[in-house]
């Protein structure tokens, strides 16, 4: 962690001190508000989920999307607003993987001594799958072959059978906090996983009537846990949480054979791609006639997003779609 993350933790934590959990400071002479329950969420699943298990939000509880400017659980830092926010919140939840090493220096002097802190790859110990190089797939140039302990895939929330599985858990969470309205937050989250177990069939479904069982993405491959869920195979030019950007003459190569090959009538992206890469495939088959399609693994949903009724189900259910046209 660099120096500067420590400075502005001081800096937040004073801040943080003279104020209530999730509330700016207040002036001398103004009445202190209200305390409410305070919950912090790094990523826009674990945030889209916290407001379905709140549902009209009995106890008034402020619920926070730190990644809310659209940066990826890759390029994400905490600004000083944010170590503030986690330091005094009630509930704190973040993915635990690589990427949120900086999280044990934020915990380490937090205000609120109570706070519930999960790591939804905690949660999810058992379904965790480790980062793969599969054939054809690019690898990173400064990539680490002896690191003594497995990379563990982070994008666990694009298996809906995870999802069912964390918003049991942060339901739990929230009914111990707020134990006046525990019955209301079970009730919530009974009926959203209960969405999650329909859309979930209907993916199963549609790659029970999908005339193939294999896509191919010319970008990053975040959707490791989803293609395990319904037996998919895949190719693609990176592993999901890959830096790398520029596709070598091998990997291109590769991957418009596999498209020939398997007659494949889509080539996929990631949203905020670049999509030159799959063009770039494309070009190289035999017929060039292939879709470029995108689908969305909601690491970079803003808060105007949200604003505009972006939902975690809306994503999943539109990935859905696609994934039909690739399949058919």
């Amino acid at each position: 962690m660099k120096k500067f993350i420590y400075i502005i933790l001081a800096i937040a934590l004073t801040l943080g001190s003279l104020s209530g959990c999730g509330t700016a400071a207040q002036p001398a002479d103004s009445s202190p508000e209200t305390d409410s329950i305070s919950i912090v969420a790094t990523v826009f699943p674990a945030y889209d989920w916290t407001e379905n298990i709140l549902g009209d939000n009995p106890a008034g509880a402020e619920v926070t999307l730190l990644a809310g400017n659209g940066t990826d659980l890759h390029s994400y830092q905490p600004t000083a607003e944010d170590i503030m926010k986690i330091s005094t919140c009630d509930l704190f939840i973040y993915v635990g993987g690589e990427s949120d090493k900086w999280v044990d220096d934020a915990l380490k002097n937090a205000v609120n001594e109570d706070m519930t802190v999960i790591s939804m790859m905690e949660v999810l110990a058992d379904a965790l799958k480790e980062e793969e190089l599969i054939e054809g797939m690019q690898e990173e140039k400064d990539s680490d072959e002896a690191a003594d302990e497995p990379e563990y895939d982070e994008h666990v929330w694009l298996s809906l059978r995870n999802a069912a599985a964390c918003v049991k858990s942060f339901s739990q969470a929230v009914q111990e906090i707020d134990k006046p309205n525990a019955a209301i937050y079970k009730a919530n989250a009974e009926a959203y996983i209960s969405q999650l177990e329909e859309l979930n069939e209907r993916y199963e479904q549609a790659v029970d009537a999908g005339s193939r069982k294999v896509i191919l993405f010319g970008d990053r491959f975040p959707f490791r846990y989803m293609v395990e869920d319904y037996g998919l195979d895949y190719y693609a030019a990176f592993a999901g949480c890959s830096a790398e950007t520029e596709a070598s003459f091998e990997t291109i190569t590769f991957l418009s054979r596999k498209v020939d090959a398997l007659k494949l009538p889509v080539v996929l992206t990631i949203e905020g791609g670049d999509p030159r890469i799959a063009e770039t495939i494309v070009k190289n088959t035999r017929t060039h006639n292939q879709q470029i399609l995108t689908m969305d693994s909601l690491q970079t949903t803003t808060a105007a997003d949200i604003e505009g009724g972006a939902t975690y189900l809306k994503s999943m259910e539109n990935n859905l779609i696609v994934l039909k046209e690739a399949l058919r």
